[in-house]
């Protein structure tokens, strides 16, 4: 346990589309907790850069290298025994990304029968820890286009606001649905990962919510 009553095998992990400031809230929190972080790797993606210029052919891919990456990290949070704060979760892969593009057709049916077999393949090893909570960033979309364009990354502010547009509306529907932990859901717009009050109140909140989930699994 930390001063906030969080347990020290927690696993805490930072949800939401691209730019809404997942990472920072990430080191934030496992700074403030004396908690190792699990952050998303983008700069060595061999993939990421050729799916903002053609969707279709290399959606497959990127989706495959990006199931692969999170399942080591959940084998590393698991041998580690926790208390982890991790950037982004293996389920908006799943129920967002890989399905967003078989929906739209930038990934075949065969693709994506074989990438949601993978995926279920490895829900049933030991090696998969849910969360003890989800907590949930989300903003309107021109708050969450304006940081896109302000963390500046070429490829992404190339891509056309129909697709940004799109995975705002996808994410919107994917936590009305999400049940595999708690949820908790902050406005970008009102708090500062900066103000270490306003972090605070945050842990609080987790502290509470993680407490409640583990008495009631103890029942």
């Amino acid at each position: 346990m930390n001063e906030f009553n969080i347990p020290s095998n927690a696993l805490i992990t930072v949800a939401g589309t691209v730019g809404v400031g997942k990472s920072t809230l990430t080191a934030a929190l496992a700074q403030r907790l004396g908690f190792k972080t699990s952050l998303e790797q983008v700069d060595h993606n061999p993939y990421l850069e050729k799916f903002y210029h053609d969707f279709e052919r290399w959606s497959f891919h990127l989706q495959i290298y990006f199931l692969a990456e999170r399942f080591k990290e959940q084998k590393r949070i698991f041998e580690s025994g926790g208390g982890f704060v991790q950037d982004r979760s293996i389920y908006e892969d799943t129920g967002i990304f890989a399905k967003m593009h078989a929906d739209q057709g930038t990934m075949s049916k065969t693709d994506y029968e074989t990438y949601t077999s993978l995926f279920e393949a490895m829900v049933m090893t030991p090696y998969f820890p849910h969360p003890d909570v989800l907590i949930y960033l989300e903003g309107s979309l021109p708050s969450v286009l304006s940081r896109i364009e302000l963390r500046g990354r070429e490829m992404e502010i190339q891509t056309d606001r129909s697709y940004w547009e799109h995975m705002h509306r996808r994410y919107a529907d994917w936590i009305q649905e999400f049940k595999a932990c708690p949820v908790l859901r902050l406005n970008i717009d009102e708090y500062d990962v900066n103000d270490p009050a306003s972090l605070d109140g945050i842990i609080l909140q987790l502290a509470e919510m993680i407490q409640a989930s583990r008495q009631i699994q103890k029942r």
